[in-house]
């Protein structure tokens, strides 16, 4: 049995041919958890965050422990990146030759590798952490730090970057995360 629709300018329609209301958007949300300071540990949440933003998903960030470096005004600008037991490092590599992770505790290395990755950061126009925290900002994101470290490493609230919204308990983060994609960087 077919069921039909009164229409004037059809006699018998069925429900069938009706139009079907397009699915109603469910609102994504992404929640990056920043936990280490360190330059090449920077990037990859910030990166992410932006394009989340860009493709209009509601994105938090919550920097905790080593994380908050990255928001704290004296830190941020000056993020290292050390070799020092990283089994991934290519930088210091010479064809055929790795040179292995222990070489990061010659003294200078650090200086040096961190130099050398800011340089590949500026010759890709990839922007600066402070660039980048602005553009999380400006695209509507949230930052948020974590209580207890950033109590725990005696902070003020003048010592972080402008676009922080507010510090937090664990807590707060979990109401705020709630229905969240949740990525630990």
């Amino acid at each position: 049995m077919t069921t039909t629709i009164e229409n004037p300018t059809t006699p018998e329609a069925s429900v069938a041919d009706a139009p079907v209301p397009p699915p109603t958007p469910t609102r994504r949300k992404l929640v990056i958890i920043c936990s280490k300071g360190n330059l090449d540990m920077a990037y990859p949440g910030l990166i992410l965050g932006t394009a989340a933003l860009g493709e209009g998903i509601e994105t938090h960030l919550f920097f905790t422990f080593w994380g908050l470096d990255m928001i704290t005004r004296e830190r941020m600008d000056d993020l290292k990146f050390t070799p020092l037991g990283n089994t991934a490092m290519h930088l210091v590599q010479a064809p055929r030759m790795p040179i292995p992770a222990l070489a990061g505790a010659i003294p200078g290395m650090t200086g040096m590798a961190t130099k050398m990755m800011r340089k590949q950061i500026a010759d890709l126009e990839i922007p600066t952490v402070p660039e980048l925290l602005e553009q999380v900002v400006e695209m509507g994101g949230h930052l948020w730090a974590c209580r207890m470290s950033f109590d725990m490493m005696n902070l003020t609230e003048a010592d972080l970057f402008d676009g922080v919204e507010a510090v937090i308990s664990a807590t707060d983060f979990m109401e705020i995360s709630e229905g969240g994609q949740v990525i630990f960087v």
